[in-house]
């Protein structure tokens, strides 16, 4: 406690340190002679060619009118009210302005200094105000139209205009550099301001970056010693857990990595690079023992995922990673890749070429009380996660598996939906052994609703028209046609060639309600839901309730095994599940989700591992 208070004090005291002031054309050019790790690329005729290939797609975007790139949208239902259409976003145009400006082409040079002063003018740059030093996503959309702004883009376009300072500062007329300089200031002072937490893995290691960056290049002293303070915090956080928060992240591991490559380019200080350098390998780690080399797919739990089969992206940065010798046919290019080679630890090349022996990989993600614990089964025919407790927001990959081929892979994500969207307030609660999990879902009365912080449910209460549980098939598996059993206490048995899936339901109450099956195909997915609630809208009003929760099995296995149903108990307010040697109890009625998150029990009996 006394440290925290002392670390709050520090950030009170660096933030009344000195102003932003102005760097006049003359102290800019100074500042870069200073910085001696340029990064600039130095790209040969196949380099330029792809970044060329990468950036036509993004031309076809460039809107002259406004100066930036016109994209249609679909709203994720979180911090922007606008619900569709199309918009000009700040982080892509600058993306798009350092592509331009790497491509070292004289008409590039010229579209991208125009983007630079487009977008500089929308910056928050009153130190006075809520939303300083940040953009809003859109254009069309001014910070104080947002619900809420997002402040993460004072990392994410600063981390783009430091590509710019660092390394194309030639390229620019006096004026716009220091315009430059100035909008880098202000993004590192925000994000100061802000002080993230090291339990926010890509934006602590992002703001680590642009504000240490931002520090070294402009002499900024108060502003170094807050940034090699909040890296040493990170990683002593990480390496005390031995993951990062956001766990096994097909997203925002990438993310992080490419900080961090960032960060080995560009910071200074060597203690610092050294640590740099742990928390690099150790992402690496991440990616390489979750990786399924059969489906080559990102095999679960996942901690935050906007797609649940794998794409070029990660897939690219593990073959750029190793120089090619691991070759997936992954050759779409990307406008960072002359950026970031992102070299691979020679010695975990192997977990992407081959499977060996099926493995289990048991791993503890965050130490807390109770930890948060992933359980990673990967076969030949299959890979299968599970995390021990955590939510169903729509970013979240609890329980996952994958099966198929390389050219047709196939997918079983859970989820929970309230009128068609993933409802965050479902709180999940697991146990596996290698191809069994026996699984709970019960509901926080002061839970998400469509995003876990962003969106909270009020007054315990909802408005729906349907609620229901999803095994949702995708990919190859999309095609298949199911038949959903006649009652909620007979099992689904489904096969996939080789593989057998076995998906039972034990309990599945709402209130008075319960749950039944119901199959269904649409939009490239296929699923197996349990209907919780169907009809004409209702109240929903958690506190009423006096039994809201399901239990449900999957095994998923290579040989034929007879179906077998859980056994399912309420005991003293709580649901107990036994099968297979695994046992689970959670509360039946919905409560706080911090009191959820720590009433389950689990065991493994055969091997007598128990967690609270």
């Amino acid at each position: 406690m006394r440290t925290a208070i002392l670390l709050i004090v520090a950030g009170g005291l660096l933030l009344a340190g000195p102003t932003l002031g102005r760097l006049t054309p003359a102290a800019a050019a100074d500042a870069s002679r200073d910085f001696s790790r340029t990064t600039r690329p130095k790209l040969g005729p196949e380099q330029l060619a792809r970044l060329n290939q990468a950036l036509a797609p993004l031309h076809a975007q460039y809107d002259p009118a406004e100066k930036m790139l016109r994209t249609p949208f679909s709203s994720p239902g979180y911090h922007t009210t606008l619900k569709s259409g199309f918009v000009h976003p700040t982080r892509n145009a600058l993306h798009y302005a350092v592509a331009l400006l790497d491509t070292g082409d004289e008409s590039n040079r010229w579209r991208a200094l125009d983007i630079l002063r487009r977008v500089m003018a929308l910056q928050d740059q009153n130190p006075e105000s809520k939303t300083y030093g940040i953009w809003s996503w859109f254009l069309e959309e001014p910070l104080d139209k947002m619900s809420p702004p997002d402040w993460n883009w004072a990392d994410f376009c600063g981390t783009a205009l430091l590509q710019v300072a660092l390394d194309h500062r030639d390229l620019l007329p006096p004026e716009l550099a220091v315009q430059v300089d100035a909008a880098i200031r202000h993004a590192a002072r925000s994000i100061q301001r802000r002080n993230v937490g090291p339990g926010y893995t890509n934006i602590a290691i992002m703001g680590t970056y642009v504000t240490l960056v931002a520090a070294e290049f402009y002499g900024l002293a108060d502003l170094r010693e807050y940034a090699l303070a909040r890296l040493r915090r990170f990683h002593e956080y990480t390496f005390q857990n031995g993951a990062f928060t956001e766990y096994n992240s097909p997203t925002y591991t990438v993310v992080a990595l490419k900080e961090l490559g960032r960060m080995l380019q560009h910071v200074q200080d060597p203690e610092a690079r050294r640590q740099v350098q742990d928390i690099y390998r150790l992402g690496w780690e991440e990616i390489a023992q979750h990786f399924h080399p059969p489906t080559r797919q990102w095999a679960g739990p996942h901690s935050r995922c906007y797609r649940t089969l794998l794409d070029n992206d990660a897939l690219g940065l593990i073959q750029r990673g190793t120089a090619g010798r691991v070759d997936f046919g992954a050759n779409a290019p990307s406008l960072d890749e002359c950026r970031l080679p992102l070299p691979c630890p020679g010695e975990l090349e192997p977990f992407f070429t081959s499977l060996g022996q099926p493995r289990e990989l048991v791993k503890t993600f965050v130490k807390s009380d109770p930890p948060i614990v992933g359980t990673t089964y990967l076969a030949p025919n299959f890979a299968l996660g599970s995390i021990n407790r955590g939510d169903l927001w729509n970013q979240r990959r609890a329980l996952v598996a994958y099966w198929g081929t390389v050219e047709q892979p196939s997918y079983l994500h859970l989820r929970f939906l309230h009128d068609g969207y993933d409802f965050a307030a479902a709180q999940f609660f697991s146990v596996q052994r290698e191809g069994d999990v026996l699984a709970g879902i019960n509901f926080a009365l002061d839970g998400g609703d469509t995003h876990v912080s962003l969106d909270r449910i009020k007054n315990a209460t909802i408005q729906a028209k349907d609620l229901r549980l999803r095994f949702e098939f995708g990919g190859a598996a999309a095609n298949a046609d199911f038949t959903a059993p006649a009652g909620l206490l007979t099992p689904a048995r489904l096969r996939f060639g080789e593989l057998g899936m076995h998906l039972a339901v034990s309990y599945a109450v709402l209130g008075k309600e319960s749950g039944r099956w119901e199959s269904g195909k649409e939009k490239g997915k296929a699923w197996l839901d349990i209907v919780l609630y169907s009809g004409e809208e209702r109240t929903i009003r958690f506190t009423d309730l006096e039994q809201a929760a399901l239990g449900i099995a999957l095994r998923c296995s290579e040989i034929e095994t007879p179906p077998t149903q859980p056994a399912a108990a309420l005991q003293n307010g709580r649901l107990a599940l036994d099968w297979a040697q695994l046992q689970l109890t959670l509360p039946v009625r919905p409560g706080k989700a911090s009191e959820l998150q720590k009433s389950f029990t689990s065991n493994r009996a055969s091997d007598g591992k128990q967690s609270r």
